[in-house]
């Protein structure tokens, strides 16, 4: 299961939307739970001054995903449906979102993922369901 865990990492890790735009993202997946890490930065920002909600929702979504995602060995997993509840504004610092699986089934898998800021304390909290694809994990999606 190690291996399978790292090479998720590196899938993770090297996928353009985080090479591109979230350049300070950190990953840690074991079984069942995964911890996705950011660095603030003001390119993150709205008007107000604070992170955007779709910085929320990715980090959200990847660490639910990827608790999912560690349990699935064969393909990839995509997300179905996903909710969000926004708790207070983060405008500097660093963010963790730690998801973690809550049920699974045949082709389903529910996860739960909540976000904190450096002093610890819930920024927001998200929950979603996992369905397998059919696309096979291999090194043309980058699980090598």
């Amino acid at each position: 299961m190690e291996e399978h865990f790292r090479k998720l990492e590196r899938m993770y890790l090297k996928a353009n939307v985080n090479t591109a735009l979230y350049p300070s993202t950190t990953v840690r997946i074991s079984e069942g739970s995964a911890e996705i890490g950011l660095e603030i930065s003001e390119n993150y920002f709205h008007a107000l001054g604070a992170i955007h909600g779709s910085v929320y929702f990715k980090l959200l979504d990847d660490a639910a995903f990827f608790a999912a995602s560690s349990v699935v060995l064969d393909v990839f997993v995509l997300t179905a449906s996903f909710n969000i509840k926004f708790i207070r504004p983060v405008a500097e610092g660093h963010l963790k979102a730690i998801g973690n699986i809550i049920s699974t089934g045949d082709d389903q898998y529910l996860a739960e993922s909540i976000l904190f800021n450096d002093s610890g304390k819930k920024v927001a909290i998200g929950s979603g369901e996992f369905a397998r694809s059919t696309t096979q994990l291999s090194k043309d999606i980058g699980y090598y």
